[in-house]
């Protein structure tokens, strides 16, 4: 009977150990990088200074003080009003916020990754071309 036993068990084979040391390799490395991204996540939640929070949010959340202004402005321009004074306050609200539209940077950790992946994209494109 054990004689049997051992005709089920598969040959040594060199190849199945390199495979074995390239997994185990692979897990390692994946277990690495786990624990330094938990590293990496549990000393953000230590942060409790509030300008960096602050700084935080604004990476995620963008102010838009444009939209509000002109919207205001909209607002009080659409007032009905007999002498106009709503007019001429609602009017330069509204181009006010156009301005800062144009002036203000809003922009978000989203919009810089997209505009980076859009930039990388074009480069590849001219590589393509010139290739």
């Amino acid at each position: 009977m054990i004689f049997e036993f051992y005709l089920i068990l598969p040959k040594y084979d060199e190849g199945m150990d390199n495979l074995l040391n390239l997994k185990l390799k692979k897990m390692k490395t994946i277990s690495e990088s786990a624990k330094r991204r938990a590293g990496l996540y549990s000393d953000l939640f230590k942060v409790d200074d509030k300008r960096t929070a602050k700084s935080l949010r604004a990476l995620q959340k963008a102010p838009s003080p444009g939209k509000k202004l002109k919207k205001i402005g909209f607002i009080i321009f659409w007032i009905p009003e007999p002498t106009g004074v709503t007019n001429a306050i609602g009017a330069p609200m509204i181009l006010a916020g156009k301005y800062l539209e144009k002036v203000y940077n809003g922009s978000t950790i989203h919009d810089i990754g997209h505009e980076t992946k859009n930039a990388f994209s074009s480069i590849h494109d001219f590589k393509k071309s010139i290739l």
